[in-house]
């Protein structure tokens, strides 16, 4: 499996989540500046276009215009503080998202010295479903998986067995 090769567990997952549900001739819409996977995603032969760091939460014209058939969000909810806006105005049919779960035995990420370098939520995967479908969304499939971490304590042993990402397949409906 040439997934293999890529350097992150959750690159892995996603990458073969995005083939069970994603055609390569997909146009798609990646919200986030270019990033890693995105350019997995390129290099794999998807067509994407990332929005340009405009604040989602203040401006969804991003989501808005252009024919896109699929929107991708991948650890990008959880930076804004209102994600119903921008789920309830993305223009196109399908979205696959992926967002960090609550875990019991750490808190949320947090940046004192950058306010959209942190986490205002971090979801249960309950609370994910309701908001897309609260925003439109009909949920196809779904997925949680954990992320090791090469540390040494009890907080990297938990993460072996605890999932720490959700990944959504949904459409509009």
């Amino acid at each position: 499996m040439y997934e293999k090769n890529y350097p992150k567990k959750r690159y892995q997952h996603t990458l073969r989540f995005m083939k069970q549900h994603v055609q390569k001739d997909a146009n798609i819409l990646d919200l986030g500046v270019s990033n890693p996977f995105s350019e997995i995603l390129k290099k794999e032969g998807y067509q994407v276009t990332n929005t340009k760091g405009e604040d989602l939460d203040t401006n969804t014209r991003a989501v808005q215009v252009g024919t896109y058939d699929v929107v991708t969000a991948f650890e990008i909810f959880e930076h804004l503080v209102s994600p119903f806006n921008v789920l309830k105005d993305i223009n196109a049919k399908k979205l696959v998202a992926s967002v960090p779960l609550k875990l019991w035995f750490a808190s949320a990420y947090r940046n004192p010295h950058d306010e959209r370098d942190q986490h205002y939520h971090e979801f249960e995967d309950w609370q994910f479903d309701w908001l897309l479908e609260k925003s439109g969304w009909k949920i196809k499939a779904h997925e949680k998986f954990t992320n090791p971490v090469k540390k040494i304590g009890i907080r990297p042993i938990l993460r072996r067995f605890t999932p720490r990402y959700y990944l959504v397949y949904a459409e509009r409906r």
